[in-house]
């Protein structure tokens, strides 16, 4: 069984494969103060509870925005199931090439991202991950990353609404009936909810007009089932994306008896 980890500046994904089909999920926080053996029991002790053996893990990979904590997953992993992980970065074969000025600036989420939607799209797709950042992704036809968007995510956006606003409380990010609000509750929903999913149709339509080929647009991340059905431009949510690309990734470099030096900026 394959375990795919996803570290996020907010949370910690964790998908199980048993070939290409994924039969667990978990998730934690991005806790920077738990050490490679605290890891080791919180992740042993879930897969318990989800009823999924620790014994049959025989192969990882992990993708990480998150430097300081990169180094502890791979020692928990290395603790907790025995293996040594793949890390997405140079010396990792992904299969597309990286259009950055500088690939090596690319998170490694939004490489691994960019893999899953080409294999999903077998074309030109934009990618939307509502994640502590909202980004925007390209990959072109002949699947290589373009480059993208960065804005601000809707949980920090909507913290700072909270924080700076002294008349407003906090709410929960959910939609309203309606789009003019008829109390403070309300209004600010709208404005999170409608708001976002216009950030989404404007940012893509700019996107799709700057660009020569037709684009798909694939959604994924924590919020994307809640605002997706708002838009007009999000045709399909998966939500566990990043580890469907971590999966590929893997397998596109066990297949290698011996690794070759080409970074993840190159096919």
């Amino acid at each position: 069984m394959l375990l795919a980890v996803d570290v996020g500046n907010t949370n910690i994904s964790y998908g199980f494969f048993d070939g290409d089909q994924l039969v667990g999920h978990l998730r934690s926080e991005s806790s920077r103060g738990r050490t490679s053996d605290e890891y080791a029991v919180l992740v042993r002790e879930m897969m318990t509870l989800r009823g999924l053996d620790p014994t049959k893990i025989d192969g990882a990979i992990v993708a990480s925005v998150v430097p300081p904590l990169t180094d502890t997953i791979i020692a928990f992993i290395e603790t907790a199931f025995g293996c040594d992980p793949l890390v997405v970065g140079p010396g990792i074969k992904t299969g597309i090439r990286v259009l950055y000025e500088t690939p090596r600036e690319v998170g490694a989420d939004r490489v691994v991202n960019a893999v899953a939607a080409y294999a999903w799209a077998n074309g030109g797709v934009i990618v939307v991950d509502f994640g502590t950042a909202t980004t925007f992704d390209c990959v072109t036809p002949a699947g290589d990353y373009l480059g993208g968007v960065i804005a601000p995510g809707i949980e920090i956006s909507a913290d700072a609404l909270f924080t700076r606003a002294s008349r407003l409380h906090r709410v929960e990010i959910s939609r309203p009936e309606r789009v003019v609000g008829r109390n403070p509750e309300g209004s600010m929903q709208s404005g999170i909810v409608f708001g976002y999913a216009g950030l989404v149709d404007g940012l893509c339509r700019r996107i799709k007009d700057e660009l020569d080929y037709p684009c798909r647009v694939l959604a994924t991340g924590g919020l994307a089932r809640l605002i997706a059905p708002e838009t007009e431009s999000i045709e399909h949510v998966d939500n566990h994306l990043t580890l469907t690309g971590l999966r590929l990734i893997f397998e596109r470099n066990v297949e290698r008896e011996k690794p070759s030096p080409a970074s993840h900026g190159t096919s």
